[in-house]
């Protein structure tokens, strides 16, 4: 296998990559919408409890969920971007910090609303 050969497959193993992170964030974003579902409009009816605080965490996963697929986007197209000039794009340090931080906030509410 000769050098240009190995850099083509580097090229294409890169790019598979690339399209795989952006499915998971798809899947990530999807999933956060079902749990948005789930707490807003199941539970409440299952537990027999207080609708609000349940249509409000429920809201804030479908919020993530939505965040995390416009992102995945926006990443998708600077990843391709950066490997057509041969450079890397690092992840925008703010979103994955937005993106953590909602989840730890939501990831808290279902604590809370789980031992009340």
């Amino acid at each position: 296998m000769g050098v240009e050969a190995e850099e083509e497959d580097a090229s294409r193993r890169t790019y598979l990559a690339a399209e795989r992170t952006y499915l998971a964030w798809w899947r990530t974003g999807l999933t956060s919408l079902a749990v948005g579902i789930g707490a807003a409009r199941v539970v409440p009816e299952l537990a027999d409890t207080r609708r609000w605080p349940f249509s409000v965490v429920g809201a804030g996963f479908a919020l993530l969920g939505v965040l995390c697929i416009a992102y995945s986007d926006r990443r998708r197209r600077e990843i391709e971007d950066a490997l057509s000039r041969g450079t890397f794009a690092p992840a925008h340090e703010w979103v994955t910090a937005v993106l953590a931080g909602v989840g730890i906030l939501l990831g808290l509410a279902i604590f809370v609303l789980a031992i009340i």
